[in-house]
């Protein structure tokens, strides 16, 4: 697939066939997220794949903060088992995140480019036929959460990866035209 065309194309999709993605194919896709320009060199990303008992913690903590965070007159149940149905959209979960620097510039300019190697995963899956999503799920800045998922104190959560094999078709959203955001300046 052409870059220009990988960029375009690429879309969220929160419904997947249950198969999940190999070793092999997420391995590639990491090693092409390390290639992102980064300052000094720091190599700042993580990337946590979720097995079995990794995603069970994690629903236990989000079934937990579900039913605490639930309105009175609501079945607390109900409301976990809807939070936990989020996880289970897709076969392979992958955490990403940055190694939080003691300096403010660092720190900001490795956040940046962690940002940018979960964007080249997502690009990289689109590329091999996958499809995925990115989510920033409240219960990951949680002390439950960030325990389910070994997140350290250290880094900071860039997001949750959704990635599998498409079962769903995606329209093309419109997109502003970029006279609404491009400036040149004399």
């Amino acid at each position: 697939m052409e870059f220009e065309q990988a960029v375009r194309t690429r879309r969220t999709t929160k419904a997947f066939t249950s198969q999940r993605v190999d070793r092999a194919t997420l391995d590639a896709l990491f090693e092409l997220a390390r290639w992102v320009p980064n300052h000094r060199l720091t190599n700042p990303w993580r990337f946590r794949v979720l097995g079995e008992q990794a995603l069970t913690r994690l629903k236990q903590a989000v079934a937990q903060q579900a039913r605490a965070d639930a309105p009175p007159a609501a079945d607390g149940e109900v409301v976990a088992a809807a939070a936990v149905a989020k996880l289970d959209r897709a076969p392979t979960l992958v955490v990403c995140s940055t190694v939080v620097s003691e300096d403010v510039d660092q720190a900001r300019e490795d956040r940046s480019a962690t940002a940018c190697a979960a964007y080249v995963v997502l690009l990289a899956a689109h590329d091999r036929g996958l499809a995925g999503y990115w989510r920033t799920p409240a219960i990951l800045n949680t002390p439950a959460g960030r325990e389910a998922v070994e997140l350290p104190a250290n880094e900071e959560l860039i997001g949750l990866l959704h990635l599998g094999y498409c079962n769903q078709t995606q329209p093309v959203p419109e997109r502003a035209p970029t006279t609404d955001f491009v400036s040149y300046l004399d």
